[in-house]
């Protein structure tokens, strides 16, 4: 009798904020390991372990750096060299940063930094496990993008345009894959009360908001965890807004 892989779920970026969210709800809802990737807070990733197995879960610390291809690769086939009887069925690009500024002022760095961790963040954990999710003739891929990536938020060209990219490269992904039973969507939430939004005037903002308030990171984290289960099977290429009626 042929023995049944161990199935794991892999959030990148997933130590705090969306991503913990994320990861929490995966643990209650649906019967994967989790692979919880961070970059340097390890302190708040071990937070996130502890909370995943509080709620049900059980789950283990994988660090990169999702901007360094080299890293990736390397942890990660080290990751399926030391655990052969397992598979990562359900691929979370959630990993990304901001680094907002109106555009004449923006400097290369900052530019190439939010490209680079959630573009080529994408590229490098996707391309990388792509393979092996065809094989397995079964996955789920969830891309955390933004409403900037739909409509564009002044003071953030970078942010919109990575997230906008992501969106571009869900849809596409999508047709591809589809044969094989592999849904790639992406998810993408406005203003979601968070670290990333925490220096942002909430009183002033929601007025903007139709349903006047920020959004939960559980409200997101829900979400995602129907689009990662097989409940969403026929459900791909899509944009899911989680907005509050800001924009749709």
């Amino acid at each position: 009798m042929k023995e049944e892989k161990a199935k794991y779920a892999l959030i990148t970026g997933g130590s705090r904020g969306i991503g913990r969210a994320i990861c929490i709800q995966l643990a209650k809802d649906l019967n994967y390991r989790l692979l919880i990737n961070y970059q340097g807070n390890h302190k708040a990733a071990e937070e996130t372990l502890q909370m995943v197995s509080d709620a049900g879960g059980t789950g283990e610390l994988l660090q990169f750096d999702v901007t360094n291809a080299e890293n990736v690769t390397t942890t990660l086939n080290s990751w399926h060299e030391t655990n052969k009887n397992a598979v990562i069925e359900v691929l979370i690009n959630n990993a990304g940063i901001t680094k907002d500024g109106l555009f004449m002022w923006m400097t290369n760095e900052d530019w190439s930094k939010v490209i680079d961790t959630s573009l080529n963040g994408f590229y490098n954990v996707t391309n990388n496990l792509i393979q092996k999710l065809l094989v397995n003739k079964y996955g789920r891929i969830i891309n955390m993008v933004s409403v900037s990536g739909l409509k564009g938020t002044p003071g953030q060209a970078n942010y919109s345009a990575a997230k906008g990219a992501v969106i571009g490269a869900t849809k596409a992904l999508a047709q591809e894959v589809a044969k094989r039973n592999v849904t790639v969507n992406a998810v993408a939430p406005g203003f979601i009360a968070t670290d990333m939004t925490a220096d942002l005037d909430e009183s002033e903002l929601k007025k903007m908001i139709p349903a006047n308030r920020f959004g939960k990171p559980e409200e997101v984290a829900h979400i995602v965890s129907f689009l990662a289960s097989d409940k969403s099977s026929y459900i791909t290429g899509e944009v899911i807004n989680i907005n509050g009626g800001i924009y749709s």
